[in-house]
C-alpha cells in the first residue's frame, strides 16, 4: 500500500470511528438506565472496554506484525489522549468544573487501578527479563490484577461505604430511560454489539494504514503510534464524553474516560501475547518510558482533581483540565523534538 492509499483509509477508517462512537453514548445510557446497573459502572466497564476496541485490534495487529513499539506506543498513547479528552470536555461543560459536577467513588477506585497497573508495567521494564513460550508470565498477573480490581470496585459500590458530598452543581445519575415496546434491552443491547464490530472493523484498518505511515513517513512508531493511531482510535471516547456531557450523562463522560484508559493497561499485556520475540516489556525504548510516565502523572492530576473537586479554576475549568493540556501538549512537544 502506497502513502496515499493509507492515508485515505486512515481518514475514512477514523470517520467510521467516530460515528459508531457518536451513537455509542446515548445508546450506553440507555443500557444503564434498562439494566439499572448505572451510568458509573457501564460507562466504565462496558463502554469503557467497547470504545477501546479499536486501540485494542490496533496494537494486538501491529504486535503480530512484528512492530512493538507502534503497538505499546499505541495502548499507551491512548490513554494519554482519552485523558486530555477529558480536559476538552471540562472545556465544554460551562456550569462547573466537570470533575466536581460528576463525582463517583467508582470513578476514583478505577483511577487508582489504572495508577496501579501502569506503575507494575513500568517495573517490569526494568525487571529480569523472563519468557515463557515467547510470553512474559506476568502478562497473566496484569489481566487477574484487572479483574480483581473491578471485582473490589463491584463491592465497594455495593457497600456505599463512601459518597461524594452532593452540593448545587453536583449532576446525580438518574434514570431517565424506561423500557417499552420501542425501547427493550435486547434492542439496546444489539444495537450496542453492531456498533463495537463498526468500531473493531474500524481499528484494524487504522493499524494497518499506521503501519504504512510510519514505514513511508520515516517518522518514529513512538510518535506515530502514541499521537496518531493513539488519536484516532481514541475518537469513539471522545466523541461518547463530549455526547454525555451534551446529554448531561456526567457521570457516564467522566467514567467512560476513566473506565476505558484502565481497561487500555490490558492492550499492554495482550501485546505481550500476539509479540512473537518474546518479552514485549524489554524491547520498551526511552520515548515509550517517557509515555508511561506521563501517562502516571496525568492519571494521578485527574483523581487528586476528582477528589479535590475544585467548582470554578483557571479559565472556567479545574486546575486538574489545565495541568493536563500544558503537560499532554509539553510532553509530546519534548518527544518530537529532541
Amino acid at each position: 500500500m502506497d502513502l496515499p492509499a493509507a492515508l485515505t483509509l486512515f481518514i475514512i477508517s477514523t470517520a467510521v470511528i467516530g460515528v459508531a462512537g457518536t451513537r455509542l453514548g446515548r445508546t450506553a445510557d440507555q443500557l444503564a438506565d434498562l439494566t439499572g446497573l448505572g451510568e458509573a459502572m457501564v460507562g466504565g466497564i462496558l463502554l469503557g472496554a467497547i470504545t477501546s476496541l479499536s486501540g485494542i485490534i490496533t496494537s494486538i495487529t501491529a504486535a503480530a506484525q512484528n512492530h512493538p513499539e507502534l503497538a505499546v506506543s499505541n495502548a499507551i498513547g491512548g490513554i494519554l489522549a482519552q485523558t486530555t479528552f477529558l480536559a476538552l470536555a471540562d472545556i465544554s461543560y460551562r456550569k462547573a468544573n466537570l470533575e466536581h459536577a460528576a463525582a463517583s467513588y467508582t470513578s476514583l477506585m478505577q483511577g487508582m487501578l489504572l495508577i496501579i497497573l501502569l506503575s507494575f508495567i513500568l517495573l517490569l521494564a526494568f525487571s529480569p527479563e523472563v519468557s515463557v513460550i515467547g510470553i512474559h508470565p506476568a502478562s497473566v498477573l496484569v489481566i487477574l490484577a484487572y479483574v480483581a480490581g473491578i471485582r473490589l470496585i463491584w463491592k465497594a459500590k455495593a457497600r456505599k461505604m463512601w459518597a461524594p458530598k452532593h452540593t448545587a452543581f453536583t449532576v446525580e445519575d438518574r434514570v431517565r430511560y424506561f423500557e417499552s415496546e420501542t425501547l427493550s434491552k435486547k434492542s439496546v443491547s444489539a444495537k450496542f454489539l453492531i456498533l463495537a464490530a463498526a468500531v473493531a472493523v474500524a481499528g484494524y484498518m487504522v493499524a494497518q494504514t499506521g503501519i504504512v505511515i510510519a514505514e513511508e513517513t520515516r517518522l518514529s512508531e513512538t510518535i506515530v503510534g502514541g499521537l496518531f493511531t493513539a488519536v484516532s482510535t481514541s475518537l469513539p471516547e471522545l466523541i461518547v464524553t463530549f455526547s454525555a456531557v451534551r446529554e448531561g450523562a456526567l457521570t457516564l463522560a467522566v467514567s467512560n474516560i476513566v473506565g476505558g484508559n484502565t481497561f487500555d493497561v490490558l492492550t499492554v499485556a495482550l501485546v505481550d501475547f500476539a509479540y512473537s520475540e518474546g518479552s514485549v516489556y524489554h524491547v520498551f525504548t526511552g520515548s515509550q518510558t517517557f509515555i508511561i510516565t506521563l501517562t502516571l502523572i496525568l492519571s494521578a492530576i485527574l483523581v487528586m482533581g476528582l477528589l479535590d473537586r475544585e467548582r470554578h479554576g483557571i479559565g472556567g475549568i479545574g486546575w486538574e483540565s489545565f495541568l493536563i493540556l500544558v503537560l499532554f501538549v509539553g510532553g509530546y512537544f519534548v518527544l518530537i523534538f529532541t
